[in-house]
């Protein structure tokens, strides 16, 4: 007999191939050409494809895990048993089922880095909007402060933060993870900005008297979310490696708590013994990172039409 966790695998593998096909599918006007466009683009069927299946998921890991992720299951007969039947991802030194850790432990990678990502994008889009739009000093101060940001090291800040409070909850890793990412969104932002606000649209919507406010967030924002949402998602890849690396580390998610990054902690030891317990989180991580770069890149061509030739 299949055990329920190969079938619910290879049924959420099959339902995130066919919403990309669907979503692929003929339709009519504008956005038919943003999609046509974004397709075409080299690795964006696959990567979607991937992106798709791991929130799938990592959503229904509670369904398709055949384990609680936590759960001994035989420290003396099960210890860091190869791919099986019955563990398709084999055991870890603990003898826990790896692929019901690395389902859930997609849950937190995905859920750290989403919210990092929200938080970046929403600080980095706030400041490009302000300098873009407000010149003068106000442009002159926020773009110093992001050219320090740029200038100091992400790695050697969380160091210096982990040394002074040990180990950090998750709430202020993701805030962490956020407040040193936003810079480069926000030289983004305000450079499309820059350029939108000498748009006639906007002088017409300042001739009528609307206030400042009014002309940012109604009229300039909605012209400025191609790059916000490529900056997105290029950063989602680039945070989740991040997290991993400091997870792997030590210095971000905490065990018993499984993320992609403590799993090749956890199983660097038994590199020799059990190559399992290290290959499966790492080429997971492998995965999602190329899958949204490939995302990013069809983003970017398929919503600026000059670059991608259409």
């Amino acid at each position: 007999m299949i055990p329920r966790s190969w079938v619910a695998v290879l049924a959420v593998l099959l339902l995130s191939v066919v919403l990309v096909a669907r979503l692929r599918a003929a339709g009519r006007g504008e956005e038919h050409d943003v999609r046509r466009r974004f397709f075409r683009a080299p690795g964006a069927f696959v990567g979607l494809v991937v992106v798709c299946f791991i929130v799938l998921a990592a959503a229904a890991a509670p369904v398709i895990a055949p384990y609680p992720p936590s759960r001994q299951l035989d420290i003396v007969a099960l210890q860091n048993r190869p791919p099986s039947w019955l563990h398709p991802l084999g055991t870890d030194v603990y003898s826990r089922d790896l692929l019901s850790r690395l389902l859930f432990g997609a849950r937190v990678t995905l859920g750290v880095a989403a919210l990092a990502v929200l938080v970046a994008v929403g600080i980095g889009t706030l400041v490009g909007l302000v300098a873009g739009y407000g010149r003068r000093w106000t442009d002159g101060v926020l773009m110093r402060i992001v050219d320090i940001g740029l200038a100091v090291p992400r790695l050697f800040v969380f160091l210096m933060v982990v040394a002074l409070w040990d180990r950090l909850p998750l709430a202020a890793l993701i805030l962490l993870l956020g407040g040193t990412g936003w810079f480069v969104t926000s030289r983004l932002v305000r450079a499309e900005v820059l350029s939108l606000r000498e748009r006639l649209f906007v002088d017409a919507t300042r001739a009528s008297g609307a206030r400042p406010s009014r002309v940012v967030f109604r009229h300039i924002l909605p012209n400025a979310l191609a790059p916000i949402v490529v900056s997105a998602v290029l950063g989602l890849g680039n945070v989740m490696l991040l997290e991993a690396a400091l997870s792997f580390l030590g210095i971000g998610v905490a065990p018993p708590t499984p993320s992609w990054g403590n799993m090749l902690a956890e199983g660097r030891d038994q590199l020799l013994t059990a190559p399992w317990t290290t290959l499966f989180p790492g080429v997971a991580i492998a995965a999602v990172v190329m899958a949204c770069n490939a995302v990013g890149d069809a983003l970017r061509r398929a919503l600026n039409p000059l670059e991608s030739g259409g």
